[in-house]
């Protein structure tokens, strides 16, 4: 692996470890607005950037409140929806598409979050599901013209491969 690709993972993954701890009261729990999620976001533009999204998310998660469960399904929940945006996109070729179907998928799997709040706090599945879901939809879909502004100062196609 090229120096350039493992620094630039390592920063999106500290970025997402920073902005989730500093909000941490918006970050974990049935009603939360994980601001850092704005980062999923950067598979649009490549897909190398799987590997900082997923490492701050885990990183992120073994400090959670709910421990290993925040493990298990925040990783799944990120794996399973970056890889889905990743297959997308091989067909979508409009960035802002490709975050606005990247959004809604992240936001429809959030029935893995309710599924964790439900197996660890016996909070109900189907409200759970309904808060968290809310959550990530603002924070996606906000996140979209924030993206692409940074996007155009930085350019993340080739920021990672360059």
């Amino acid at each position: 692996m090229k120096t350039k690709f493992l620094a630039v993972s390592a920063i999106i993954a500290a970025l997402y470890i920073t902005v989730t701890y500093t909000l941490s009261f918006l970050s974990f729990g049935d009603i939360q607005f994980r601001i850092a999620e704005i980062f999923n976001h950067l598979i649009a533009f490549n897909p190398r950037y799987m590997l900082g999204v997923v490492l701050g998310v885990f990183i992120s998660n073994l400090f959670s409140p709910l421990g290993w469960f925040d493990l298990v399904f925040g990783v799944a929940h990120s794996l399973i929806c970056l890889t889905t945006l990743i297959i997308i996109s091989k067909f979508v070729k409009n960035i802002v598409y490709r975050m606005l179907m990247n959004s809604f998928v992240f936001t429809f799997m959030m029935w893995i979050i309710a599924l964790e709040l439900k197996l660890a706090l016996d909070l109900p599945f189907w409200l759970s599901w309904l808060s968290t879901a809310i959550g990530e939809a603002v924070v996606l879909l906000i996140g979209i013209p924030i993206m692409k502004l940074l996007d155009k100062r930085l350019n993340f196609k080739n920021l990672i491969d360059s």
